[in-house]
C-alpha cells in the first residue's frame, strides 16, 4: 500500500542544511496498524508528511498504492490525498463554525458526494465512532476525545485506503487516549484500512502491531508483533 524507497529530506535556511530523513526505506502492506516512533527531531512527522503528499522528498521515491508521487502537480497530489488518504491530527483540525455532521460531510462534498448518499455515509461514520445524537454540536461544545472522534469519522467517511495519524493522543488524557486507540484498532479490523501513526506515546507503541523506530532521520528498528 505504501512504499518508501531510499527517501531523504533536507531543509535549508541561511546556508544551513538540516537532514530530517536519511535514506529511509519502508514497505507498508494493506491493513497494517503501524506506529513510527522516536524522540523529537527524529523525523517521524516529516516521514508522515511525505507519505501524506503534504511535502516532497529531497531524494528517493514514495509510492501510494503502486503510484509514484514524485513529479505530480499540486492539483494531482490534492486529488490523491482526497481519494486515497485520511488524516487525523493531534490538534483535531476541525472547522470551529461547523457542526460535527458538517465537519464530516464536508470531506464527502469535496469528492462530489451529495444528497441522500452524503447524509447516509456521514451519519454512519458518526455512529461508528460513537457520536450518534451529537451531530449538531460544534467542536467547542465537545470534549477533546469527542473532537478526535469527529476527526476520525471525517478521515474514514471517504473510505480511504490509508489513514495517517500524527500524534493522535497528544492532547488527550490517558483514559481518553486509550479509548481513541481502541476505536481505531476496531475500525482497522472492521474496514481493513491501513493505519500509520507518528508518536512518542508509549501507549500508541503498545497498541501498534508493527513498530518502526527512527533516530536522527534513519530507521533503527522495525519490529512486527503478533495480532
Amino acid at each position: 500500500m505504501i512504499r518508501v524507497e531510499n527517501v531523504s529530506k533536507e531543509y535549508r535556511s541561511d546556508h544551513t542544511a538540516v537532514h530530517a530523513l536519511r535514506g529511509v526505506s519502508l514497505v507498508v502492506g494493506s491493513g497494517e496498524f503501524l506506529a513510527v516512533a522516536g524522540p523529537s527531531g527524529s523525523g517521524k512527522t516529516t516521514l508522515l508528511n511525505l507519505i501524506g503528499c503534504l511535502d516532497v522528498p529531497s531524494s528517493g521515491e514514495i509510492y501510494i498504492d503502486g503510484e509514484a508521487v514524485s513529479g505530480r502537480s499540486r492539483g494531482e497530489l490534492a486529488t490523491l490525498r482526497r481519494r486515497k488518504l485520511g488524516f487525523v491530527f493531534q490538534t483535531f483540525n476541525l472547522i470551529p463554525v461547523l457542526s460535527a455532521y458538517e465537519n464530516v460531510s464536508f470531506a464527502l462534498a469535496l469528492l462530489g458526494v451529495e444528497g441522500g448518499e452524503l447524509k447516509e455515509r456521514t451519519l454512519k461514520a458518526l455512529q461508528e465512532v460513537g457520536l450518534s445524537g451529537l451531530e449538531k454540536r460544534k467542536p467547542g461544545e465537545l470534549s477533546g476525545g469527542q473532537q478526535q472522534r469527529v476527526a476520525i469519522a471525517r478521515a474514514l467517511v471517504k473510505a480511504p485506503q490509508i489513514v495517517l495519524a500524527d500524534e493522535p493522543t497528544a492532547n488527550l488524557d490517558s483514559d481518553t487516549g486509550r479509548e481513541i486507540l481502541e476505536l481505531m484498532a476496531a475500525l482497522n479490523r472492521s474496514h481493513g484500512t491501513t493505519f500509520v501513526f507518528s508518536t512518542h506515546d508509549a501507549m500508541v507503541m503498545d497498541f501498534a502491531r508493527r513498530l518502526v523506530l527512527l533516530h536522527d532521520g534513519a530507521v533503527t528498528s522495525d519490529q512486527r508483533r503478533a495480532p
